[in-house]
């Protein structure tokens, strides 16, 4: 890439700490991880429209007892929303019929569970950030940044089963001191381009300073990184969504979790040229 530009693209009223983007005929899907809807935004319209995924559906859920839906990926007409896992409480999986507007919930916990006996983390160290769903495996993004910075990707054949889990281990730069971790993933064309950011703190549930983010690339099958920039200093982008893309040029469509309990949210437009 030899151009990249970052802009602030619209505001949306009543959506706080997004944490998961897709963007589909112009609506953009949106998940936060203090809430337990699904948002759908009408862009041209301006219009902002709740999914209700769960028979108690709330905003601004208390962080002991909030699900965490940190991950959204679509496979085929269903999108499926999981839990980062980090807590019990956390381990859930919803998946929403675009078609039927079905909803099912279903529990990761020994899923979960298998993934970390296969890398030997802890109950609390163990923080999916990112999904996504390439040549008939799961990819599911870990936050490693956690006390034993175990940042990587596990490949799964399955979320229904218990399988064994393939864990690849990703190294990325780091800001400062800190190592960059994931905080999403999409494939676009047979790459990956994942976002990752770099936080103060060795704790998967409690906040630290935030010291930047960054945008990369890398091999879908090899999973090397084909390159990283940095896109803010200050900024925690968690979500990322493919918005349009030619022979020169790819944009997406990122979102910020703000920790606050403000119900509103800055989408940006981060414009890759070749």
């Amino acid at each position: 890439m030899q151009n990249i530009k970052l802009e602030k693209f619209f505001k949306i009223i009543g959506i706080g700490s997004a944490s998961g983007l897709i963007y589909i005929d112009n609506s953009l899907f949106v998940i936060s991880d203090n809430s337990s809807f699904l948002y759908e935004y009408h862009i041209s319209e301006n219009q902002l429209s709740k999914i209700k995924l769960l028979e108690n559906t709330q905003e601004n859920i208390p962080k002991k007892d909030k699900f965490d839906f940190e991950s959204i990926a679509l496979k085929g007409d269903e999108f499926h929303l999981l839990g980062s896992g980090s807590t019990s409480k956390r381990e859930r999986r919803i998946t929403y019929n675009l078609e039927t507007k079905e909803v099912q919930e279903i529990s990761l916990s020994k899923l979960y569970q298998n993934m970390k006996q296969s890398v030997s983390i802890s109950d609390d160290e163990l923080n999916i950030e990112g999904a996504l769903f390439s040549e008939e495996n799961w990819l599911l993004f870990q936050r490693g940044n956690g006390a034993n910075s175990c940042n990587g990707i596990f490949k799964i054949k399955s979320l229904e089963k218990e399988p064994n889990a393939e864990f690849i281990k990703v190294s990325l730069p780091k800001i400062k001191h800190i190592e960059t971790s994931f905080t999403d993933a999409i494939l676009v064309d047979g790459k990956i381009y994942f976002l990752a950011t770099a936080e103060d703190t060795t704790s998967t549930y409690d906040d630290g300073e935030i010291l930047g983010s960054i945008i990369g690339r890398m091999n879908s099958e090899t999973f090397e990184i084909e390159f990283t920039y940095k896109i803010s200093d200050n900024h925690k982008f968690e979500g990322l969504t493919l918005y349009h893309k030619s022979e020169t040029q790819i944009q997406l469509l990122i979102c910020e979790d703000n920790d606050l309990d403000l119900l509103e949210t800055n989408i940006y437009k981060l414009t890759l040229t070749k």
